[in-house]
């Protein structure tokens, strides 16, 4: 009897071991190929989920292999700290949020500590414990534990005041009025996809409205837009009747907008008063003088006017908005509503569009055609969105101003939206309002708002020397995957212009050198960190004091500059350590991967890579950056910060470890999402159990020698190390994980069924098979190391090499023929649910094979010359006196041509007799059938074929009769 596999014990086990040893603490060895991959570090924002541990479990499978494979490897991990995150956490509990305390409570924690994590620094040590021990750990990463570091310690503050000082000598900081999102309790966030300071709205936009002034009497009417320039198409004016507006003193104008609008507008004016207000209905029927085009158009209602978006005030072009026209159209066939609001229905019908884009695929009214096409039927059809979007995408990219829009005639849309914006703001007919596309909140709780910062501090990503240098850098030298992410870098590089690189307000971080007043944001405090690993051991371990970091110090250490005499005199630090921090920097820089998930794509690694460029020679820019797509919920992308992701201590108990790491590696290819489903990961969890019990049936082997099946084991087992390790080479861990933990068990259950039992290939096997299982699944993999004695962790043993086994492609490929001859049988008893007292085997005649190996022979991209087949066949005389089956034959072939691959050349180039393996291998075949089986060749006279099946017969593909 085989004892269960108990994985809680095996992991606390193998962790302790590997803990305990020095496996962790890689020290730089001379002559040694090196490796250093990190991942993006975790916001310390409470628990993390089974989400995160997606790329996490990457990073360790990856450098489990190089360590395997000779490399000394370098694999830190930390905590981002900055920001308003732990801030977030600590209010919550002051604040006695529902629910929150019950997750701390669930997770252990008792009344002291929870009072405790009222203070944000003790948040972040806390979770940065649980991070290192509850998770990374519990999950066996043999991370560099020394090099931890958050991004508030002391140390690292000093860093990044370094760096902002190296970034403004290259001229690469500077102050400009801004327009940026803010919250009011915490003071400007970061909106990006990586949601570092919100809980809301990661992919929310800036926008830029501008805001059209209507004159009505001695007010104005302000309507926002996203396209200034339609304004040569308006034809009326849209106000929502049952929103109350509000009057507003802007400078010496008196406006009328929502009061959302005057809201947000005081955040971004320094003169804005509200004065009155006035009800939407009032304002139905009169009308209006719309700028540029200075004509009087008519007020009309319109539900479609959200006091929220803009100003709640809108300008109809119905040719090129299908809002507008389906609007209008809902108006005309409206009497009753007409009558409502006292408007003069023929008047309303005798509102036209007027043209005033040439778009691509569109005529004269692109609105008209596309609600046409989609069938768009009133104002509440959800699809009408989808169109408004193509219609401005087709503008955009494709439209060239109409003849009736004056000095603009003819001009790109491209050009002319800024040339026709810059217009009306220098004539006093605009403003501008900035807002979000999308509500976004801030981790506090609050909406985030657009505020005007007037001396906002950034970082200039639109330095051209940088850009073009690091354009240059990802297409020759980096290693980026996805491919595709790859491709499209250069263009993202060229898009990130400038960037907000402070705020002001009580955050953790670190404050600007240049401006103590402000902190550095979280996103610009964490591109150069992979440098700071380096040397954070000795920092964290004393050697090297905080209050000895000093810009002299870090360019010695990052740029070599200076003297270590000078330096140790000037900071107090000995020599020989300035000498191993530089050492220690030289050999492991330049980091070789960069790992985190895609909401870093458009934020994080280009200006991790902008930084590098800007700072550090080229011989140390970063050398690959490797993407993983994300662990969903039913309801979209798991969140630590929204709720419904599984504990990663609950997910590792229900699982176990080993499970979940085969799960992550082997659901999907990094780069798709993948939903997160309790069923997959059970199987993966029962894959283990499986290993095991098959692991100790292996060792119970004791029978012979087989020549033919041994080498065919051992001819397997060097494709699989082969394949396996290009896979690995090439991060293919799917790929890999395939091969090491189904198609290797498969093989060895092969090699049982046809009676294979040498205790010695088994045991040579298996011992390959553990190695490559390790970086996978190390806790079980050490465990059955250990059971079979050997010494050592597999952990850093070497990963196997494909020179260990000996290969035999005839004998590969014949027992492969006999594996695909049993399978096509069972496949056939499966469909027809019949159960066999005989089954016939038909070889194809010499005749087939040799014509097939001609056409191989001729085979050129997917295609076959008949004319040139047929050709060859017919020197041939045992051909020549069938030109008629030959003649089908080649057609049969050419047919097929597309389907061939380098396996059938192979076959073909042998002398591989088909029916002498099959023949050899009948026995077999009547075993696992439980009938008798009879192998014929096809040409031979009286052979046995009631239902003359023997014409199906095709090389290497044996035609079947079974009764």
């Amino acid at each position: 009897m085989v004892d269960e596999f108990n994985a809680p014990s095996v992991e606390a086990k193998w962790q302790k071991r590997w803990f305990d040893s020095d496996i962790c603490s890689p020290e730089p060895e001379d002559g040694k190929k090196k490796f250093y991959l990190m991942f993006a570090y975790p916001g310390v924002s409470g628990y993390l989920h089974v989400g995160h541990m997606r790329g996490y479990t990457y990073s360790d499978v990856i450098t489990r292999y190089k360590r395997m494979d000779g490399y000394n490897v370098l694999f830190p991990v930390g905590a981002h700290s900055s920001g308003n995150i732990a801030q977030a956490f600590s209010r919550k509990i002051e604040r006695n949020i529902p629910g929150h305390i019950e997750i701390l409570k669930a997770n252990g924690c008792d009344d002291a500590q929870i009072e405790r994590l009222k203070d944000p620094l003790e948040v972040v040590n806390f979770f940065s414990h649980i991070y290192i021990n509850d998770y990374w750990k519990k999950f066996g990463f043999l991370a560099t534990y020394d090099c931890f570091t958050t991004t508030i310690d002391p140390g690292y503050q000093r860093f990044i005041e370094w760096q902002f000082r190296k970034l403004d000598k290259a001229g690469m900081l500077f102050q400009k009025p801004y327009f940026g999102s803010a919250c009011l309790n915490c003071g400007p966030v970061a909106v990006d996809a990586s949601e570092t300071d919100i809980s809301q709205g990661g992919s929310a936009e800036k926008q830029e409205f501008t805001l059209l002034k209507f004159k009505l009497g001695d007010e104005i009417a302000v309507a926002g837009t996203l396209r200034p320039e339609t304004v040569f198409g308006q034809t009326n004016f849209w106000i929502n009747p049952d929103v109350e507006y509000v009057k507003a003193r802007v400078g010496d104008e008196t406006w009328i907008l929502s009061s959302e609008a005057a809201q947000k507008l005081s955040f971004q004016k320094d003169d804005i008063e509200v004065t009155g207000r006035v009800a939407g209905r009032d304002l139905v029927g009169k009308t209006v003088i719309a700028p540029v085009v200075d004509r009087e158009i008519p007020i009309f209602p319109s539900s479609f006017c959200d006091p929220d978006v803009g100003t709640g005030l809108v300008t109809s072009v119905p040719s090129d908005a299908p809002y507008d026209w389906i609007a209008l159209v809902d108006l005309m066939n409206d009497p009753a509503e007409c009558e409502k609001y006292g408007l003069d229905v023929e008047m309303v019908k005798a509102i036209k569009p007027i043209p005033i884009i040439r778009s691509k695929g569109y005529g004269e009214n692109p609105a008209i055609e596309i609600i046409e096409k989609m069938g768009i039927q009133n104002q509440e059809d959800e699809r009408l969105e989808e169109a408004t979007k193509e219609i401005y995408k087709a503008g955009f990219h494709t439209g060239v101003m109409n003849d009736n829009c004056g000095e603009y005639a003819g001009m790109a849309v491209t050009l002319a939206k800024d040339k026709v914006k810059d217009m009306m703001l220098e004539k006093g007919l605009a403003d501008v309002m900035y807002d979000l596309s999308e509500p976004v909140i801030c981790r506090c709780g609050e909406k985030v708002i657009m505020k005007k910062i007037p001396d906002q501090w950034f970082i200039d990503y639109g330095d051209d020397n940088v850009t073009e240098i690091s354009k240059a850098f990802v297409r020759d030298e980096m290693n980026i995957l996805p491919p595709e992410y790859k491709d499209s870098m250069p263009a993202t590089l060229d898009w990130f212009k400038e960037r907000a690189c402070a705020r002001l307000g009580n955050w953790l971080g670190t404050k600007l050198p240049q401006d103590p007043r402000w902190i550095i944001e979280p996103i610009s405090d964490s591109t150069l960190y992979s440098a700071y690993y380096i040397i954070s051991p000795y920092i964290n371990a004393g050697s090297i004091k905080e209050e000895q970091l000093n810009d002299e110090f870090f360019d010695f250490a990052f740029l070599g500059e200076g003297e270590p005499d000078a330096l140790s005199t000037s900071t107090g630090i000995p020599v020989e350590t300035l000498e191993k921090v530089r050492n220690d920097f030289d050999y492991w820089y330049p980091l070789d991967i960069n790992l985190g998930g895609k909401e870093h794509m458009t934020v994080h690694f280009p200006v991790f890579l902008m930084n590098h460029a800007a700072i550090l020679p080229e011989n140390d820019w970063p050398r690959g950056i490797i993407v993983n797509w994300w662990i969903s919920g039913k309801g979209g992308k798991l969140s630590k910060s929204k709720g419904g992701a599984q504990p990663i201590p609950d997910a590792a108990r229900l699982f176990t470890v080993d499970g979940l790491r085969l799960y992550y590696s082997h659901i999907a290819n990094p780069f798709v999402d993948v939903e997160w489903d309790e069923a997959s990961v059970k199987n993966s969890r029962q894959i283990i159990k499986r290993i095991w019990n098959f692991a100790h049936e292996l060792m119970e082997v004791n029978g012979k020698a087989d020549n033919t099946l041994d080498t065919w084991l051992e001819s397997r087992m060097s494709t699989h190390i082969n394949d396996s390790r290009k896979a690995m080479d090439d991060f293919e861990l799917r790929e890999a994980s395939n091969r090491i933990f189904f198609e290797i068990m498969s093989d060895f259950r092969w090699y049982a069924r046809r009676g294979g039992a040498n205790p010695e290939v088994t045991k040579k096997g298996m011992n390959a098979w553990i190695r490559m299982m390790a970086p996978f699944t190390p806790h079980i993999a050490e465990e059955l190391w250990e059971k079979m004695g050997s010494q050592g962790f597999v952990s850093t043993s070497q990963f196997p090499e494909f020179g260990e086994f000996e290969i035999d492609n005839s004998i590969l490929m014949a027992e492969d023929f006999i594996r695909d001859v049993q399978a096509d049988i069972t496949g056939i008893l499966k469909m027809t649910g019949m159960t066999p007292t005989r089954i016939c085997l038909y070889t194809a005649p010499a005749w087939k094979n040799k014509l097939f190996g001609m056409g191989l022979d001729i085979l050129q991209n997917g295609r076959i010359d008949m004319g040139q087949l047929m050709k060859q066949a017919m020197a041939e005389p045992d051909m020549k006196q069938r030109s008629k089956e030959v003649s089908a034959f080649a057609g049969r072939i050419m047919k097929d041509a597309g389907k061939f691959s380098d396996a059938d050349k192979d076959k073909a180039a042998m002398d591989f007799d088909e029916a002498e393996f099959l023949r050899s291998a009948s026995s077999f075949l009547g075993k696992e059938f439980n009938c008798l089986v009879d192998v014929f060749l096809a040409d031979e006279p009286g052979v046995y074929d009631p239902q003359n099946k023997r014409n199906g017969a095709f090389p290497f593909k044996p035609a079947i009769y079974i009764e």
